[in-house]
């Protein structure tokens, strides 16, 4: 019996060794984001050119101060700039590919939103706030905006990032004009959502001898501009109608419509539905919304929607004008 005992206690004590050792081989398989995104970093280091000068141009330093300023306003006690390092240029193909990586990886820091509107600011590892198909649609979009974005010459900077008690890693490529790529600073937007409008002051006399026949014109613009997180202007939309009348009868009416973003995507749609009588009348359907995210356009209700994760603003409406 004794014998029968010692061997059981044999068995289980060979089993408790080899369910502690596949438990430290899954803890290797798996590192934590910290240490992947650190191995990441070396390795795109190891491959950059060193800097021939250890300091940043004018141009930078200016945007990550006028970034910190605004993130401060916007964000306080939220997402700060707490560290910058200079890393190299790109100088070879290996580079770039590394580079490409480096913004694309599922282990990446990514984030979206608006500054002006705190509750829309996410900030995580890419993984972390996609999923399925939406990460590698994300992925790829990123992939294709970068590869138009940063190029051979680039320099790199790593950017560390503080929220709360999380600390994050950037890996940010610029030139002496400027910023040109981060997966925060690109990722994050400052929008007015309320938009701008303007409209004329005077109804502008356009033909006509007499009195009675002259022909005048009024109109009306609205516009929503986006704006890095250095405050300069990334992208507009917006629509604006003009009216044609003589004696308050509308003779005609026109509308025109603009957008456009810098590493992003934009939408503007417009129509007038009521072209002349007692009043002119336009439709307008924009967009725009930074690369992680979609805009579609619904000719059947004219609209236009978003899909996806990101940073974007939409207008759908209707604008009436009278004389």
């Amino acid at each position: 019996m004794k014998t029968k005992t010692l061997k059981w206690f044999g068995i289980l004590m060979l089993c408790l060794a080899f369910g502690l050792n596949s438990c430290q081989n899954d803890t290797e398989d798996f590192p934590d984001e910290n240490a992947r995104e650190q191995q990441d970093t070396d390795e795109l280091k190891s491959e950059l050119t060193p800097l021939t000068t250890p300091d940043l141009p004018e141009t930078v330093r200016e945007q990550l101060e006028l970034t910190r300023q605004n993130l401060a306003q916007y964000l306080p006690g939220g997402l700060q700039i707490s560290g910058v390092e200079l890393l190299g240029s790109i100088t070879t193909d290996k580079g770039m590919q590394l580079s490409h990586r480096a913004v694309k990886d599922k282990e990446s820091v990514i984030a979206y939103g608006n500054i002006t509107d705190p509750s829309t600011v996410q900030v995580g590892y890419m993984e972390g706030l996609y999923s399925g198909k939406g990460l590698s649609d994300t992925q790829q979009r990123i992939e294709e905006a970068a590869r138009g974005e940063i190029r051979s010459g680039d320099q790199v900077m790593e950017i560390t990032w503080q929220k709360g008690d999380e600390v994050y890693k950037t890996q940010c490529f610029y030139r002496e004009t400027g910023i040109v790529w981060d997966n925060i600073l690109s990722g994050l937007v400052m929008i007015d959502k309320e938009g701008e409008t303007e409209s004329s002051d005077d109804d502008n006399a356009l033909k006509g001898d007499g009195l009675q026949g002259k022909t005048y014109s009024r109109w009306h613009k609205s516009w929503w501009t986006a704006k890095w997180l250095w405050g300069s202007k990334r992208g507009e939309m917006g629509y604006k109608i003009t009216i044609y009348y003589s004696s308050g009868r509308v003779s005609n009416t026109d509308v025109s419509d603009w957008g456009h973003i810098s590493l992003g995507k934009a939408r503007s749609h417009s129509k007038v539905t009521k072209n002349s009588g007692a009043y002119g009348k336009c439709r307008y359907a924009l967009g725009m919304c930074t690369p992680t995210g979609s805009l579609s356009f619904n000719s059947s209700n004219f609209s236009v929607s978003f899909s996806g994760l990101g940073s974007n603003v939409v207008a759908n409406g209707n604008k009436s004008l009278y004389p």
